[in-house]
């Protein structure tokens, strides 16, 4: 301690280059945070089979990306298809291109999805439906194990889809 001062030993290499790494990841954290206050953001709840008393929104776009939310098996009614794994992925796969249609885009405009499998062995019989919706390149995928799916579902899909730049 000098004059009330306390002196402190200085950093090694590998200390400065934590804090230069906790730098960076603060001034990335804040510049996100920053973008995202001027983020431009529609919340959407108009298709047909929307129950409007659900807390939560069936899409949000945020600047040029739609985030689908989780999608089950229902039809018009809201009643879970019957049928188990294959009619439910075809009628989730069905709902939510019917939302980003709603939206304008296509399913060539998907660029991530999220697939909850109340069953993981069905892995399989979901990846057959899956890939007739889509072409490659396949949008990013995570696939896992979920138990307690709304509605007793074999499964749940949430995307996100992404606007495509303004032709010129």
């Amino acid at each position: 301690m000098l004059a009330g001062i306390t002196l402190m030993k200085p950093s090694t290499g590998s200390e400065n280059r934590q804090i230069m790494r906790c730098r960076v990841v603060f001034f990335l954290i804040l510049s996100g945070l920053a973008s995202l206050s001027h983020a431009q953001t529609v919340f959407f709840n108009d298709g047909p089979d929307t129950d409007q008393s659900l807390p939560f929104s069936q899409a949000v776009r945020v600047n040029d990306l739609l985030f689908v939310s989780g999608q089950v098996g229902t039809d018009r009614s809201g009643a879970l298809v019957a049928g188990g794994i294959g009619p439910e992925s075809h009628q989730v796969m069905r709902n939510i291109r019917d939302i980003i249609h709603r939206r304008g885009l296509q399913m060539s405009d998907m660029v991530k999805c999220t697939v909850f499998l109340a069953d993981v062995a069905q892995w399989g019989d979901f990846n057959e439906v899956y890939t007739a919706y889509f072409s490659r390149p396949y949008p990013a995928r995570s696939a896992l194990g979920a138990n307690g799916l709304a509605l007793g579902a074999a499964l749940e899909v949430e995307c996100i889809a992404a606007y495509p730049p303004p032709s010129k």
